[in-house]
């Protein structure tokens, strides 16, 4: 569109479809019926296509395929710039309350900190609140409205809850760095699948539990439930305690004595998605849902002294 177009065009498009004809939007937006007229006639010459049908009588005005396009966009814009404008208020007045951010223990902590740093980008000078807890206790938070929104694993139940997917990473196999799959540089799942059996607990997240079945199963292999744990903590100490292999995300840094490698033979992701009651009122959230849809949460991270001395360590997400 043409860099002439500016926010009172949209104004005027939105106010001539609602009203139906030129003299009716003229009214609502306090200009002459006349001068309304001639900026859309010279907008459509500009951009070489009708907006709308001139009609008469009763059917007054309607858009063109064109036209209804730019409307749904001039729509859309307006409505982003409604919020950006309310948002910039509130920071200026210091009424912007503290996002209350819930978090599970399986989520990599350098999403929370890609989220944070985005945070503070998109909105200078507001608070995060944190708030660990199991998906499933986050998730009766945010229906309370205890906490405004979270960054949980997947899945999460779309029916129920706003969820926008921001990352995704492959699951790897965590080992001993004394274990002798070490030494390959990827592992078959069939070789490997007798020997997974620390997982998550399933109570704390239900429906990743259910998924995580189904991957075993397709994959043509049982999933020996033999330790379960409440963090990622607690699942390296039994790795490294050789209660069995766990199943990985390859985003973070591994306690010293564990090492990670590839899985062959299937493709699983650790999928993490920022999650909002579909009540969430928080002045932020539908800007920051915004900025999230289009650039999702990329981690950065330096690696650190052990990782350029050895291959690269992984942490527990479950």
């Amino acid at each position: 569109m043409s860099d002439s177009v500016e926010f009172r065009h949209l104004v005027y498009l939105l106010a001539i479809y609602e009203g139906k004809n030129f003299t009716k939007a003229a009214e609502r937006v306090y200009r002459s019926q006349p001068a309304i007229s001639q900026q859309v006639r010279a907008l459509e010459e500009e951009e070489g296509f009708p907006i709308f049908v001139r009609g008469g009588g009763r059917n007054g005005v309607s858009p063109t395929p064109p036209g209804q396009l730019i409307l749904n966009w001039a729509r859309k814009v307006l409505t982003e710039r409604r919020e950006v404008f309310a948002m910039a208020r509130a920071i200026y007045n210091k009424q912007v309350p503290p996002l209350r951010l819930g978090f599970s223990p399986f989520v990599n902590p350098l999403l929370l900190q890609a989220l944070r740093l985005a945070y503070q980008e998109l909105f200078p000078s507001c608070d995060i609140q944190l708030s660990s807890g199991d998906t499933s206790h986050t998730l009766q938070r945010l229906g309370r409205g205890s906490l405004d929104c979270a960054i949980l694993p997947l899945p999460i139940d779309r029916d129920l809850w706003t969820v926008l997917q921001v990352a995704q990473a492959p699951l790897v196999l965590c080992m001993r760095t004394d274990d002798p799959l070490a030494s390959k540089a990827q592992i078959d799942i069939h070789e490997a699948a007798p020997r997974i059996k620390v997982f998550r607990d399933p109570e704390l997240h239900p429906a990743a539990h259910s998924r995580l079945s189904e991957m075993f199963a397709e994959a043509g292999i049982p999933l020996n439930l033999a330790n379960s744990a409440a963090t990622p903590s607690d699942m390296q100490w039994m790795v490294k305690e050789k209660y069995g292999l766990a199943l990985v995300d390859q985003l973070s840094t591994l306690e010293a004595g564990l090492i990670t490698r590839p899985i062959a033979g299937v493709n699983w992701t650790s999928d993490t998605a920022f999650v909002t009651s579909k009540e969430s009122a928080h002045i932020a959230l539908s800007i920051l849902e915004m900025y999230l849809r289009e650039n999702g949460l990329t981690p950065k991270r330096k690696p650190t002294r052990s990782e350029r001395v050895r291959p690269q360590q992984l942490k527990l997400i479950g």
